[in-house]
């Protein structure tokens, strides 16, 4: 340990998005930043039962975990492409 109180091998990992449990849905989260979310349809007739919105995206499934898994893809593959029209 060095003589300031903090251990130099220690590094600050990189903050990883967590999902949070809502009311009628899920929100996925970077820190204070709002990735995307899954939302339960109130209408009971809808053909599907989440609705899911992430990174300008839109979708809908049947079940929570692969409506999870789409916001997951949808900001992943947002991170990775490039800008159509760049400065």
């Amino acid at each position: 340990m060095s003589p300031l109180g903090s251990d130099p091998r220690k590094r600050k990992s990189k903050a990883k998005p967590f999902w949070e449990r809502g009311y009628d849905g899920h929100v996925y989260w970077l820190g204070k930043a709002k990735l995307g979310k899954v939302t339960l349809h109130a209408d009971k007739a809808a053909p599907s039962r989440y609705t899911w919105e992430a990174s300008g995206r839109t979708g809908a499934a049947d079940d929570l975990g692969k409506a999870k898994q789409a916001v997951e893809t949808a900001v992943a593959l947002a991170d990775r492409q490039l800008d159509l029209f760049s400065s």
